[in-house]
């Protein structure tokens, strides 16, 4: 059985996107020169994300003003806004969900669809603007053909779903699988930007859940070293490919202070620490790693509800290749496209037209050319 993955994005006036549609493949990079916007794509991804977690509006949208299309005039009563969507397809086929966010003069969401072949599923709409709420239908297709209800303006109302729903009804129960896949592939997704700056220092051990910024990444690899031989192993094997010098294995020293500190065995050769490795050989640690592990090794929002099995996880990266040369971009391109391959891990990052350009001749990848 398929897993809800999300596999279009809709920024239909959206920062400086106006009708732009963006299909998401296995892996797929963006690319453009400065300003063609693929940052704003990446961001609009993560903010829907976000609001499939339950995240509120303000918090996704700390500058929402930002975000209004250049040249959007207000209307009469001073509103303007911006609107993005996406599809997420699975078990239930695609499902289509649409949001219209108002950014002045206050934070709202404003209106909302979902629907599944093309049969509307969820609306919600502002009917008073004196009230922070705004009037919600989904079918019902029983005795009442919908129900309405007012939802709070500032959270994602398919996110509310599956609690206000009872599924007593066909309509009903048509509309929590429709609301829970959506849900379930926008949440399955994790932001990476590792930072080596914040990679260097020795860590103590914990919990081991890699953070956005990779900043723990000797105590995650701590954790893997004795927790997950199998994936541990396989990222020794690939760390050859983007390290300089001979690599046999990554092992983890547990200093007097209680912290560990991860290093690169060399064989005959005195082993290295992570410490002393370049900014993009650290990057390209951090990435593969992220790539070999799963929801339960990386910090983020777990559906403990889904079992794993039924789950994609989504890897977003910005600048993916900064930092890496050729060689290092070529052997993480050709490992995102073997582990996505397998439909478990799924890749959308933003590269430079070199990186594109080695991508395109990549199979299982899709570059995606932005212009301003």
């Amino acid at each position: 059985m398929p897993r809800p993955v999300v596999t279009e994005l809709r920024l239909s006036a959206y920062a400086g996107r106006q009708r732009a549609t963006y299909r998401l493949g296995p892996v797929t990079l963006f690319t453009g020169p400065s300003g063609s916007g693929k940052s704003t794509v990446l961001g609009a991804y993560e903010a829907l994300a976000r609001l499939g977690a339950g995240d509120p509006l303000a918090e996704v949208f700390p500058d929402p003003a930002a975000l209004v299309p250049d040249g959007a005039q207000p209307d009469s009563q001073g509103r303007r806004g911006f609107r993005i969507g996406c599809t997420v397809d699975g078990p239930v086929g695609p499902v289509r969900l649409d949001l219209a966010v108002q950014a002045e003069p206050q934070l709202r969401i404003v209106g909302e669809r979902l629907t599944r072949h093309d049969r509307t599923l969820l609306t919600t709409a502002l009917r008073d603007p004196g009230r922070a709420t705004v009037q919600a239908a989904w079918l019902t297709a029983g005795a009442t053909p919908v129900t309405r209800a007012p939802l709070p303006d500032d959270l994602l109302g398919t996110a509310l779903l599956p609690l206000r729903v009872a599924g007593a009804t066909e309509g009903q129960r048509e509309v929590l699988a429709a609301a829970e896949q959506a849900v379930v592939g926008l949440r399955s997704l994790f932001p990476c930007a590792p930072e080596p700056a914040r990679m260097r220092a020795p860590a103590l051990p914990g919990e081991g859940r890699l953070l956005r910024d990779c900043a723990n990444l000797a105590e995650v690899l701590h954790r893997t070293h004795t927790a997950c031989p199998r994936r541990h192993q396989r990222l020794a094997a690939v760390a050859g490919a983007g390290c300089a010098g001979p690599v046999t294995g990554v092992g983890v020293r547990e200093l007097a202070d209680g912290t560990v500190h991860a290093l690169l065995d060399r064989g005959t050769r005195p082993a290295t620490p992570l410490g002393r490795l370049g900014d993009g050989e650290l990057r390209y640690l951090a990435l593969a790693l992220t790539l070999l592990t799963g929801p339960g090794v990386l910090a983020m929002d777990r559906i403990a509800e889904v079992p794993d099995a039924m789950q994609c996880l989504t890897l977003l990266t910005d600048d993916l290749d900064r930092g890496l040369d050729d060689r290092q971009c070529s052997a993480l391109l050709d490992l995102a496209a073997a582990i996505a391959a397998d439909g478990h891990i799924r890749l959308a990052g933003a590269v430079r037209e070199g990186t594109a350009a080695e991508a395109r001749r990549t199979p299982g990848v899709t570059v995606v050319d932005l212009t301003p």
